[in-house]
């Protein structure tokens, strides 16, 4: 009888795998390709929004700084501006969103040239920003907002035809049923089945998201956050089974090794071109993913920084997903605001070169950074973020055939060229007067006929 059942849940799984469904092991769950839409949309916005965006003080980990670890700078600040016995939950009615405007958020997406948007379900507060089932009084519905925060930028982001991405932590610093699996050595799963599982599900089922965006993971292996079945189930059975695309962060040691898209860490940058797709994300706030009231100017991303970030992230053939932190009570400020206009700008001119791109042969000229390389159907694209001083632009890397024709994206007609005598150009660039030119830094070059 025993030997029985083991040839039928043999013969079950060379079913399972003869009809292509995924089953819960790395090895199955890797070899699903990455859906095409990702890669093709390059760019995305990140929103770090929760209850830690009322104190807005010091990190999203303020929690964790101020009764995790006991952090002068964080009791000093409670000491100073609440009264004794304040307690963290005491934040969440502060957290009341009366501004938050989905549809202007969702606009201001769009002209920023985002092609996917990934909002904060729950960070390691354990706070929901939608009615989850397991999270009673500790959600935006019950509290603060009084409204469901993720279904509401959904609607207005896939107006716009937009990617919507959810982003979800699978552990919560302070949760009883957390704390007790992890002084069991995480031999106990009830956190797991009583938590993180049926969040994850509902959201998939109610929101049927493009993406989910994993984190918290780092503590606990596969065998405890029972990853691989949540994945054989997504891959196979979910409504958005075809083309949700998640990151790597689903076990400790799972980062750059398992999953879809890789992240490896926050704010990677790999010098050379990785085998896998992967996403660099980072912050235009350097020192905080969610919104802090003391940022100061010197503390953000210029223009100029972000746009190398993302030219260098594309030309690697990486996708670049750009954090802001809204306000408790739902804006964004403005000066977020306009860094992702000038991104939208910037895409406005020069997305020919970023969007549907791949990695050419050569990333970018090896004695300077200022030149970047990328690929599309017959064109290459090298892009320089230095303007030469003799408007001569010189592009070692490029070999011309006998037939080429050399643009600027954003200037109408061709540029004069010659080769350089072993390979490669020297592209004449136009002479224009101050402020007459397309975009401030980071111009394009569009060359057809090269190798």
């Amino acid at each position: 009888m025993e030997l029985l059942v083991c040839w039928s849940l043999l013969l079950a799984a060379l079913l399972m795998s003869a009809t292509g469904r995924y089953t819960p092991e790395w090895k199955s769950l890797d070899s699903r390709p990455l859906p095409a839409w990702f890669d093709q949309a390059k760019f995305g916005v990140f929103l770090h929004w929760g209850v830690f965006s009322v104190p807005s003080f010091g990190s999203e980990w303020f929690w964790w700084n101020w009764e995790g670890e006991h952090q002068d700078q964080y009791e000093q600040f409670m000491r100073k501006n609440y009264p004794p016995g304040f307690t963290y939950a005491d934040f969440a009615p502060q957290f009341t969103a009366e501004f938050f405007d989905p549809e202007a958020w969702a606009e201001l997406f769009e002209a920023a040239g985002a092609r996917y948007v990934v909002l904060t379900t729950k960070h390691h507060e354990g706070f929901t920003n939608w009615k989850a089932p397991v999270s009673w009084n500790w959600n935006s519905v019950d509290t603060g907002p009084h409204r469901d925060l993720v279904g509401d930028l959904g609607q207005a982001v896939r107006k716009r035809n937009l990617r919507y991405g959810l982003y979800h932590s699978l552990m919560e610093w302070f949760h009883p049923l957390y704390l007790m699996d992890k002084k069991n050595g995480f031999k106990t799963q009830n956190f797991v089945f009583e938590k993180t599982m049926p969040e994850l599900y509902d959201l998939v089922l109610r929101y049927k998201p493009d993406m989910i965006w994993s984190d918290g993971d780092w503590e606990a292996p596969d065998t405890y956050w029972n990853s691989t079945y949540f994945l054989s189930w997504l891959y196979n059975d979910s409504p958005v089974k075809d083309d949700v695309v998640v990151n790597d962060r689903w076990c400790k040691n799972c980062s750059c090794h398992h999953g879809g898209y890789y992240n490896c860490e926050d704010k990677f940058q790999p010098g050379t071109l990785p085998e896998h797709k992967w996403e660099m994300c980072t912050s235009i706030d350097t020192s905080s993913w969610g919104y802090r009231r003391n940022m100061q100017t010197s503390q953000l991303m210029d223009e100029s920084r972000i746009i190398l970030d993302l030219v260098r992230t594309v030309s690697f053939g990486g996708n670049y997903l750009l954090n802001v932190g809204p306000t408790k009570d739902g804006m964004i400020a403005p000066v977020f605001q306009e860094r992702l206009q000038a991104v939208g700008k910037w895409l406005s001119i020069n997305g020919e070169a970023i969007y549907s791109s791949k990695p050419w042969r050569v990333q970018k000229e090896n004695d300077t950074n200022s030149v970047w390389y990328t690929y599309r159907t017959a064109s290459v694209y090298a892009i320089f973020l230095k303007w030469p001083e003799d408007n001569i632009l010189k592009l070692p890397s490029p070999i011309p055939s006998s037939n080429v024709n050399v643009t600027m994206l954003g200037i109408s007609g061709t540029l004069k060229w010659e080769p350089i005598p072993d390979k490669g150009l020297l592209v004449s660039l136009p002479y224009m007067p101050p402020g007459a030119l397309p975009v401030e830094s980071a111009w394009t070059i569009r060359m057809e006929g090269v190798k």
